[in-house]
């Protein structure tokens, strides 16, 4: 294994922040989204994973052993998180899902905050049981954040399938553009059948 700090270019003696300014800085820098259509996506990606994990290792030998990291927000808090999570969330919000995946095996433990973005994963994909599942973990795990707890409550009255996410006529219990197409091919068997 590398040596952490080497890889993210910092002395041991290093602050807590100038650690995290490096690591910044090499994940502007190798983040996925900047080698789009390009031949070196894939040695981009094995960086962006090496700089997390030494980053990684940093915190969790500088919590004296600890695993894992204090959840995003921390008590009343919002979104916060760390930046890892962030870099989940920038995977997820672009809609590479596979690779928030890749990002969250990464994470040296299942924090509130590891399962409140392996819930808006699941979410994403539909698997609105799972996604339950989490939110529910991250909820009880940080009681005092808000973004897991809207998450949970959001969750708790139905919510419903990402596809259909932020739709108007979804929200009012109208149809959505499946319905549509669905009633469009069963009108076409009707109409064929005879």
């Amino acid at each position: 294994m590398n040596n952490p700090y080497g890889v993210l270019g910092v002395a041991e003696s290093a602050s807590d922040e100038e650690v995290k300014k490096a690591y910044r800085e090499l994940a502007r820098k190798y983040h996925p989204d900047n080698y789009h259509d390009n031949p070196l996506a894939d040695l981009a990606q094995e960086k962006m994973k090496e700089i997390n994990e030494a980053y990684n290792d940093i915190v969790r030998m500088r919590e004296g052993g600890a695993a894992g990291f204090a959840s995003g927000g921390g008590a009343g808090g919002g979104r916060g998180g760390t930046a890892e999570g962030a870099q989940v969330r920038s995977a997820i919000n672009s809609g590479d899902l596979d690779y928030a995946e890749s990002l969250l095996s990464s994470f040296p433990a299942r924090t509130a905050e590891w399962h409140f973005l392996t819930g808006s994963i699941y979410y994403r994909r539909g698997w609105l049981d799972d996604a339950m599942q989490h939110y529910r973990a991250a909820s009880s795990m940080d009681p005092g954040n808000a973004e897991y707890r809207q998450a949970l409550e959001y969750m708790s009255r139905g919510g419903y399938p990402y596809g259909s996410y932020g739709s108007g006529a979804v929200s009012r219990g109208g149809c959505d553009a499946c319905d549509i197409c669905t009633a469009m091919m069963c009108m076409n068997l009707c109409c064929r059948c005879r």
